[in-house]
C-alpha cells in the first residue's frame, strides 16, 4: 500500500509500506493492506511505518530507525486511508 506523510513544511515520505501504526485520539491503531476506509484525528505520539523504508537524506534526521521500519514523532494530525493509499497530515 502507498503512504504519504505530509507536514506544513514538506512531504517527508512517499512510498510503499507494509503497515502503519498511528496514535489515534481513541488509542493507537494499525492499518494493513485492504484496511477499511478511515479518517481519524491523531494525537501526540509516533507514526510507526513498517517495511523496507528508504528515506531521503534531507528528512532522515526527523525519523527514528526501529525494528523493521521507522518512527516519526508528531504533535497532532489527521489520517485518511482509502483504496490502499494512506495520507498522514502531521504537525
Amino acid at each position: 500500500m502507498h503512504l504519504e506523510i505530509v507536514t506544513p513544511e514538506a512531504t517527508l515520505y512517499s512510498g510503499e509500506v507494509v503497515s502503519v501504526a498511528v496514535p489515534g485520539v481513541n488509542g493507537e491503531f494499525e492499518m494493513l493492506k485492504d484496511h477499511a476506509p478511515i479518517v481519524s484525528l491523531l494525537k501526540e505520539g509516533h507514526v510507526k511505518v513498517y517495511g523496507d523504508i528508504q528515506l531521503d537524506e534531507e528528512v532522515e534526521d526527523k525519523f527514528t530507525k526501529a525494528d523493521k521500519g521507522v518512527w516519526l514523532p508528531i504533535n497532532s494530525g489527521t489520517i485518511e486511508m482509502n483504496d490502499n493509499k494512506i495520507i498522514v497530515l502531521a504537525d
